[in-house]
């Protein structure tokens, strides 16, 4: 194949997953993915110093002006001094002819903020856009969906599943980071500004709980306030059909800001309200979760996502099994790769330890500075492509894929490496990997459809990550260094429905996995073709 031909097959699958073949940084993704936040640790460090000179330098004038006014108090403190005195006479004028002034007029303090505020000025063009803001706190919302977390607990620090009465610890950190009450309001006013009141109530509530127990205890870094948190909590109510409780936060935020008219005119709609419908005082707002993609197989994808890829019983079944792998192949004679077993309709193996630490950590340098962002991924994923020319790895990771498998996997038969970095609450909806209409972009390649996936998970995670398969209603765990293969089509050629998967949020961690697609072409005599549907 060509380089012209090579680089229309790129571009036809990156336009089959992404939808944009240029593959262009979308802004508001960018510090979503975990190398970008690692990265941003860099700037803040930069920032904590800058910070450390400006308080050195303030706490260096406080001092300054702590010894100016413990000298004139000790002259008010002392009745005994003597007015008369001319020395006295004369200091006491040109203080309050000329020291109080250099006092108040210092621009020692200017100076100080000055240098601190030209600093960040030359970090800030590093730092992340509001947008970078709004996808963390999506993400957020999309773990509180799929793992049912409750929002006091995350504030907390706590990552627990709530389903009626029962609670379940999902993931204990080793160390608690509680959110505060500004940092629950940010998230609550995403949703606030998306008309999503779903979750901008929860947020909003915890936002409005943790002001209330530090009122009076204003915070420099804090944008918002318990005035701020009720006024949109009070609407978020109202516009979810809760009257009552409209009124009741209106009124107390009167409480806090009595000249408010807007809030003033807003307690007279609702009483109003309430007057003509006395039945809404007892209201209470029911509000349904906004719409999503795959509503159908939601609930299932949801509830293998949460099972975290741990299914004992999955296991029991006598058709499943564990041996040493190596396909009568000379490459794997010496050294057999453990094959698990997973499921048979789809057919799914693990393939543990296919890689080791050296190799995954390779790959993932050679791909992180490719890394971007397709502007049509909104599942937060970060994808690079690799030839097999950018190192002798990739060389030797396709004669392994291939003696494991039995199919040919060089261009033009299969793809380029397919590196991904799962972001924040990084997820993949439910789909297939194969093509499921004949006008789809990968036939530009003109291999035929994908065969066969080979996913290795280049790095662990502490909770969450699952593949999830729909259809088959199973979930396969992260499994570092580990390769999980299936096929994706039937020996007719015909898709398999059951293979519809998705990779569920990151809860706790940093995902990493690598995609080799295998196409039809040159595979016919490695998997010969059959009639029968259900070969």
């Amino acid at each position: 194949m060509g380089p012209a031909a090579g680089l229309a097959a790129l571009l036809a699958v990156l336009a089959l997953r992404a939808g944009d073949p240029a593959g262009a940084a979308a802004r508001g993704d960018t510090f979503s993915a975990l190398t970008s936040v690692a990265r941003a640790l860099g700037p803040e460090r930069r920032l904590l110093t800058l910070l450390r000179r400006y308080l050195r330098g303030e706490e260096a004038r406080l001092r300054d002006l702590t010894r100016f006014y413990d000298k004139v108090l000790s002259l008010h403190e002392d009745s005994a001094t003597p007015v008369s005195n001319p020395l006295l006479a004369f200091t006491l004028i040109k203080r309050l002819q000329s020291d109080w002034r250099n006092v108040v007029h210092s621009l020692e303090a200017s100076e100080n903020i000055r240098a601190l505020k030209d600093g960040y000025e030359k970090v800030e063009q590093d730092l992340p856009a509001f947008e970078d803001l709004e996808g963390a706190a999506r993400a957020l919302m999309r773990l509180q969906d799929v793992y049912m977390l409750n929002v006091k607990g995350l504030a907390r620090g706590v990552f627990q599943r709530v389903a009626g009465s029962a609670v379940t610890d999902l993931y204990s950190p080793r160390r608690l980071f509680s959110l505060t009450a500004d940092d629950c309001f940010q998230v609550g006013k995403v949703a606030y500004d998306m008309g999503d009141y779903y979750h901008a109530i929860p947020w909003l509530e915890e936002a409005v709980s943790l002001f209330r127990g530090s009122y009076g205890d204003w915070k420099t870094e804090d944008e918002a306030s318990l005035e701020d948190a009720l006024d949109h909590l009070a609407f978020a109510y109202f516009q979810a059909g809760n009257v009552s409780c409209a009124l009741s936060l209106s009124r107390e935020f009167l409480l806090y800001s009595p000249d408010n008219k807007r809030m003033a005119r807003n307690v007279l709609k609702y009483e109003k309200l309430l007057a003509e419908s006395p039945n809404q005082v007892v209201a209470e707002a029911v509000i349904q979760r906004p719409n999503v993609p795959h509503l159908q197989t939601r609930d299932t994808y949801e509830g293998l996502c949460q099972t975290l890829g741990s299914q004992p019983t999955h296991y029991q079944i006598p058709s499943l099994y564990c041996s040493y792998e190596t396909n009568s192949s000379p490459y794997l004679l010496l050294q057999p790769v453990r094959k698990e077993v997973i499921h048979l309709e789809p057919y799914v193996v693990l393939y543990h330890d296919f890689v080791n630490d050296v190799e995954a950590q390779k790959i993932r340098g050679l791909a992180e500075p490719w890394v971007s962002v397709p502007k049509a991924c909104q599942e937060l994923l970060f994808v690079a492509w690799l030839k097999d020319t950018v190192d002798p790895l990739l060389v030797t990771l396709d004669h392994r894929i291939g003696a494991l498998t039995g199919l040919d996997v060089q261009p033009p038969y299969a793809e380029y490496l397919q590196v991904v970095n799962y972001g924040i609450g990084g997820h993949y909806e439910p789909h297939f990997d194969h093509a499921t209409s004949p006008t789809s972009p990968l036939y530009r390649m003109k291999s035929g459809n994908r065969v066969a996936t080979f996913m290795i998970y280049l790095s662990s995670v502490e909770a969450g990550g699952a593949t999830a398969f729909i259809y088959a209603n199973f979930s396969v765990p992260v499994v570092k260094n580990a390769a999980l293969f299936w096929w994706n089509l039937h020996r007719s050629g015909e898709g398999d429905g059951d293979t519809l998967h998705a990779g569920c949020p990151v809860l706790v961690g940093d995902k990493w996995v690598a995609n080799k697609w295998i196409h039809e072409y040159g595979q016919e005599f490695r998997r010969p073709c059959s009639s029968r549907p259900e070969d």
